[in-house]
């Protein structure tokens, strides 16, 4: 328990049994009190900063993954597309029919025959989203990119996230048949005749580097939204280190109000001392009140 605190008696002595007087008594124990304040808005302040610079850096993990797995896809694309190529130099392929795919369900004998696969819809975002998405993509400077994510709302990039996020679930789900049915199809095939096998396999080929190029497209939508909420997070991280850094300063003003305000009662120079002590303390809980409301 914080011990009180008490003006010593030889001091109460000198000071005047009147307002004036009360209020100069009153002067360091108000500035203590109003110090105290101060430096826990200070790490109040600084541990929110802390704490945004965490779950930044977190996200930027999160970023990362979705980038990986869009390089990842990107790539397998271009192998796929690279294995069809010399599929068909070096072999007659023909067009697969759906004959050729026993037991296929229509999705399978659409994406495999004609070359059409389940549609990857991309997710619609806020205006104020695609702008900062258009400003980061175009490697716009830091100060554009900033005036663009400061229109958004920390909501509505949580809803945009849930939205690509929901779009390539989708896509995924609608794609799982298709890619069981491929692989029970080329066990099957595989036995049997050898150029139903190649027209299959490249009918196969064709598919799945459709299949990875819509899918690197959605996670890298998702890639996007997660690199708006670490600046996002950075932002907010420096706004409440500024805070932090404000408050402390404020908190020294008080504490420089506390020290001449019983230097005054000490020394007997009230009128002056006491004038710069409740000058500093206004100065602080001034600045306080600014730093809180407006900064």
């Amino acid at each position: 328990m914080a011990a009180k605190i008490q003006i010593p008696d030889e001091l109460k002595k000198d000071l005047p049994q009147s307002t004036w007087g009360k209020v100069l008594g009153a002067t360091p124990i108000v500035m203590t009190v109003i110090a105290t304040m101060l430096a826990g808005l200070a790490s109040s302040e600084m541990t929110k900063a802390q704490y945004d610079r965490s779950a930044a850096a977190q996200l930027q993990s999160k970023a990362g993954d979705q980038w990986g797995y869009y390089q990842a896809k990107k790539l397998r694309s271009a192998v796929a597309r690279n294995t069809l190529d010399l599929l068909a130099a070096t072999s007659d392929v023909s067009p697969l029919t759906a004959d050729a795919l026993p037991g296929a369900d229509a999705a399978t004998v659409d994406a495999l025959v004609k070359n059409k696969i389940p549609a990857a819809t991309p997710a619609k975002f806020d205006d104020g989203v695609n702008a900062a998405l258009e400003a980061v993509e175009g490697s716009r400077p830091e100060s554009e990119v900033l005036a663009a994510l400061a229109k958004v709302k920390d909501a509505t990039l949580a809803e945009s996230l849930n939205a690509a996020k929901d779009a390539a679930n989708a896509f995924d789900n609608a794609t799982k048949s298709i890619n069981k049915t491929s692989d029970k199809l080329d066990e099957t095939l595989m036995a049997g005749d050898k150029r139903v096998f190649r027209d299959f396999s490249a009918a196969r080929l064709r598919y799945t580097a459709a299949r990875y190029d819509a899918e690197a497209r959605l996670n890298q939508a998702v890639g996007g939204i997660y690199e708006l909420q670490v600046r996002k997070g950075n932002i907010s991280a420096e706004h409440h280190h500024k805070r932090s850094a404000k408050f402390f300063y404020g908190m020294l003003a008080a504490q420089m109000a506390v020290i001449i305000a019983t230097f005054s009662i000490a020394a007997r120079q009230k009128s002056f001392l006491w004038s710069l002590a409740a000058a500093a303390g206004l100065s602080a809980v001034s600045f306080a009140a600014y730093v809180y409301f407006y900064v």
